[in-house]
């Protein structure tokens, strides 16, 4: 398992204006096609009044201590975002798009990014056990100092994605496609699908953690 010398690409960091209008209850209703450009989110939940929307988009915005808990958007857009302290729990975005985004401290369990695109994604510090990222394609994503305890990234596509400092326990990569992709001071212990992590560099703690994984993939029994 090993990647490219130069290492996964930094993810561009989201761009917003200097000054972003306050967002209201009006902002917080996300509907059909509604869009939503340069707001700034503070301590409000975002909900829906019906069906669950579709082609909703956000750019240029920020969200401090916003709830978008349990809401399913379909083809939502987010772009030069940034998420703050935020609860993103059981928030499904089937085959959505994030780019140029940053997302700190914020509570994801459960978190689903189904068939969902993501380019220039910094997660940090989120608790994001649980959280399924199957059939998505990742490029110049960092998670660092997460907690992805049972992750799902099932045919996947990773291009240029650093794992730093995360729990990856019993998370699964079956039929996951790796290039360039880097984990480093990570548990990986359980980690299943150890066959998709094909085209991946692990450094040495993070390779004594994946080791019962691989020996049981291979069919070894390691001895106690």
């Amino acid at each position: 398992m090993s990647g490219s010398s130069s290492g996964p690409k930094a993810p561009k960091p989201p761009r917003l204006p200097r000054e972003l209008t306050p967002a209201g209850r009006d902002d917080a209703e996300l509907v059909h096609d509604g869009k939503h450009l340069s707001l700034d989110y503070a301590g409000l939940d975002l909900f829906v009044p019906e069906d669950d929307p579709e082609d909703v988009t956000f750019e240029r915005c920020r969200f401090t201590d916003t709830r978008l808990a349990g809401l399913t958007l379909h083809r939502a857009g987010f772009a030069d975002v940034v998420f703050q302290g935020c609860d993103l729990a059981n928030l499904r975005l089937f085959d959505s798009r994030v780019f140029n985004a940053s997302v700190t401290t914020c509570r994801m369990t459960g978190t689903q990014f189904t068939e969902a695109g993501l380019r220039d994604v910094t997660f940090e510090g989120c608790r994001a056990d649980l959280a399924g990222f199957r059939f998505a394609v990742l490029r110049n994503v960092v998670f660092r100092d997460c907690n992805l305890t049972e992750a799902n990234f099932q045919n996947a596509e990773l291009r240029d994605v650093r794992f730093e400092d995360c729990a990856l326990v019993a998370a699964q990569f079956s039929q996951a496609s790796l290039r360039d992709v880097r984990f480093d001071g990570c548990d990986l212990s359980g980690l299943g699908g150890v066959e998709g992590l094909d085209g991946a560099t692990v450094g040495p703690s993070d390779a004594r953690s994946l080791l019962p994984s691989l020996a049981a993939a291979a069919g070894i029994a390691i001895d106690d």
